[in-house]
């Protein structure tokens, strides 16, 4: 176009310039009626206009060319994502409680302490049970002996029979007692439910403590986390237990490949939603209660299918999809072709191709809107 436009402004330029002279010499050969002198003058006027039309033919010949990038489709697994965001969270997450209120006369861990299931982690003061247990125990102990001689006088037909029954009671009645009291002596010792870390600790030895919504302490297992969110109900039957699920935790900049566990069985009528829980591993300990997670979980698969880039797919009028294929390939040049094409489920900037196109098929990928029909193309 340029070299068009460079033609036409020399060509209006010398017009221009000789336009006066060369009127009047074509006047004046009309007027003169020089037949030689005018046929002269149409030869060179059409010599001119000969290599004006073959400059615009090689320049017309050049606009038909385009260079383009291309790539060559094939089979691929197409994964579609339902995206929505997620708290991180796990289930071994607690705050302790004392079983009973009192002084705490023991307090065995500080925070960042890691502990083992069953390890005791304080005391509270038993107010006497242990002195009360002591002398229970005492009581039994007389009890089983006057039982046992009972028993043996019983044997040998000596005593009556409401001696040997008083004896067994009061001996059967005391062991109970006894393990009552061991039951309520246990309840003093604050021990680790699970195993963990000790996250913050709430309380100073020697402080009155009872149950109350801060508690003593909070232990926490890091191992088992999982991210529960709310999923449309749109989705239901679509996101199921096993689906494969895609967490990213912008906080630390990692990304996180897990499965959903659990499927809400009910829609909440407020938010139409239905609630799930992903489990994620945390190999790194990286992983922390309450952090965001952007979720995409697989709600669709095709295992075997044409996935080509979204941009490169072009609607004509009729709103048909079309994309162009290279013909008559030959090293890198050849020629486009437009192909009608029918399209799936979009992901990822990916968008799923159900019929038009075949394996093997090389595609403009990279100045398609230049292109047409049946032109020239260089890659």
């Amino acid at each position: 176009m340029k070299k068009l436009a460079l033609i036409a402004l020399t060509t209006l330029t010398l017009a221009s310039c000789g336009s006066k002279q060369n009127d009047t010499s074509v006047d004046t050969l009309i007027e003169s009626k020089n037949l030689t002198e005018l046929k002269n003058k149409r030869a060179a006027l059409q010599a001119d206009l000969t290599k004006i039309d073959a400059a615009l033919a090689s320049l017309e010949k050049k606009t038909d060319e385009a260079l383009v990038e291309t790539l060559v489709v094939k089979d691929t697994t197409f994964n579609h994502y339902v995206e929505i965001q997620g708290n991180v969270d796990t289930q071994q997450n607690v705050l302790i409680q004392p079983e009973m209120p009192g002084a705490l006369v023991a307090l065995n861990v500080k925070a960042g302490q890691s502990v083992s299931k069953g390890q005791i982690l304080g005391r509270v003061d038993d107010a006497g049970m242990s002195q009360q247990l002591a002398s229970i125990q005492t009581q039994y102990e007389l009890a089983k002996t006057t039982f046992e001689r009972q028993k043996r006088l019983w044997e040998q037909k000596i005593g009556s029979e409401i001696q040997y029954l008083q004896a067994q009671t009061q001996m059967v009645s005391l062991s109970k007692s006894i393990n009552q009291m061991k039951a309520q002596i246990a309840k003093t010792i604050i021990r680790a439910p699970f195993s963990g870390v000790i996250d913050e600790v709430f309380v100073e030895r020697g402080q009155v403590v009872a149950a109350n919504p801060q508690g003593l302490m909070r232990i926490v297992n890091l191992s088992q986390m999982f991210v529960s969110t709310d999923v449309p109900e749109m989705y239901v039957g679509k996101v199921k237990v096993g689906s494969i699920v895609e967490a990213d935790i912008t906080s630390i900049g990692k990304n996180y490949r897990g499965k959903v566990r659990q499927v809400a069985k009910t829609i909440n009528p407020a938010n139409r939603s239905f609630g799930i829980e992903v489990s994620i591993p945390n190999p790194e300990n990286l992983l922390r209660p309450n952090q965001v997670a952007k979720l995409k979980i697989v709600d669709y698969t095709n295992n075997s299918v044409i996935a080509i880039p979204t941009n490169v797919i072009q609607q004509d009028a009729k709103g048909n999809k079309y994309v162009y294929v290279v013909t008559n390939a030959n090293g890198t040049t050849g020629i486009a072709k437009k192909i009608t094409i029918t399209i799936g489920q979009n992901a990822n900037n990916f968008t799923e191709i159900l019929s038009g196109l075949t394996t093997g098929d090389r595609i403009v990928s990279e100045g398609a809107n230049t292109v047409s029909e049946g032109m020239k193309l260089s890659f």
